[in-house]
């Protein structure tokens, strides 16, 4: 066989900037969903991306910038997942609970958790999770401000209905790892349970909203 010479290798590609660093966080991002926090290193993302250590110090020379800010992507992005654009406020709701009964939430429940245990040690990673558990809040309080004014829920401080309801998804969630008592009905529905009591709505009314969908 002929050896590979400069000439007939492939070219490499460089990629610009941004490219590169979206390519890295993006990365960094799979690793805390799939693996965890703490399992995103340079080496780790840099494995993954078949490129040396030190392409990625150079654009995150400090690992836990690159931990802080893949927490907030793989957050930004499954918080899309969480609440739909189309539809009325109801059925905006009622998918928002079925993507938590249905278990698609589950890996952002470990992200969580796992973000909350290490933000004990990390000033950073703690101030970022007070801006995505804010900007949650606002996405569910507006959804809940519609469908308040649509007439659909009763007139509750919207606020206190959406604190309730999120701390009913952080309840559940923080027995993601506990998977035979994640599986009983009392805890598959108690999103669903707390958003209808404190919205005004009849038992089982989010549940029948997702069926006729489908």
């Amino acid at each position: 066989m002929g050896r590979v010479t400069s000439s007939t290798a492939s070219p490499r590609i460089r990629k610009q900037p941004e490219e590169r660093r979206e390519e890295i966080l993006e990365c960094a991002a799979d690793i805390a969903i799939e693996e965890g926090l703490e399992r995103i290193t340079l080496r780790a993302v840099a494995a993954r991306l078949g490129v040396r250590p030190g392409l990625i110090t150079h654009y995150y020379p400090v690992a836990e910038d690159l931990v802080v800010a893949a927490f907030a992507r793989a957050a930004v992005t499954e918080r899309e997942h969480f609440f739909a654009a189309e539809g009325t406020p109801v059925e905006r709701l009622a998918r928002f609970v079925h993507h938590i009964e249905r278990g698609a939430s589950l890996p952002l429940a470990r992200l969580w958790l796992n973000a909350r245990h290490l933000s004990r040690f990390s000033p950073a990673l703690d101030a970022e999770l007070e801006v995505q558990d804010a900007l949650d809040r606002e996405r569910l309080t507006r959804l809940i401000d519609d469908g308040i004014a649509a007439g659909d829920f009763s007139p509750v401080d919207a606020e206190t209905a959406c604190i309730r309801i999120l701390i009913a998804v952080d309840g559940g969630g923080s027995y993601v790892n506990a998977s035979a008592q994640s599986k009983h009905p009392a805890h598959t529905r108690v999103v669903a349970d707390v958003a209808e009591w404190t919205l005004g709505l009849a038992p089982g009314a989010l549940g029948t909203v997702v069926a006729r969908e489908a």
